[in-house]
């Protein structure tokens, strides 16, 4: 498998697991909302602008969204202190909360799948979700993500 092909089998994968998690854990919340609010935990004070694009989705649409989690107590909206005219989004406790659960669910739901991996895959596994991490996070800021 060349390197172009290694990247788009992360990334097919990744969505597929995504997809088997949600559904084996009977999570019914829309993926958007553990992007935005997985979004707000790495930068807080986000403009609805910025997170509808590192969503990929409209500002309308993260507007409805971001209503949807403000009514749960997942986030906060204020107005921008360096533009009065914006509104900022921070995530809150409950937020962080709901992620944290989010995550251990995923955890459960997805273990046995990988139940009869050896020490040297998980090392594996373990190394390329740093190289992920850093590369995702690392094209987060680069992109320009934040208003």
């Amino acid at each position: 498998m060349n390197r172009d092909e290694v990247i788009s089998s992360i990334v097919v994968s990744a969505h597929a697991l995504a997809r088997i998690a949600a559904q084996d854990a009977a999570n019914d919340a829309p993926a958007a909302q553990w992007r935005a609010l997985t979004l707000l935990e790495r930068e807080s004070g986000q403009r609805v602008g910025a997170l509808a694009r590192a969503s990929r989705t409209t500002q309308p649409g993260m507007t409805r969204l971001i209503g949807d989690l403000e009514r749960a107590g997942l986030v906060t909206r204020s107005p921008d202190p360096s533009d009065s005219r914006a509104i900022v989004v921070d995530i809150t406790a409950a937020g962080h909360n709901a992620l944290t659960d989010w995550r251990e669910s995923f955890r459960v739901t997805l273990a046995p799948r990988f139940a009869d991996l050896d020490a040297a895959d998980w090392e594996a596994l373990h190394r390329a979700a740093e190289i992920l991490a850093a590369h995702s996070i690392e094209q987060s800021s680069q992109n320009g993500e934040r208003e």
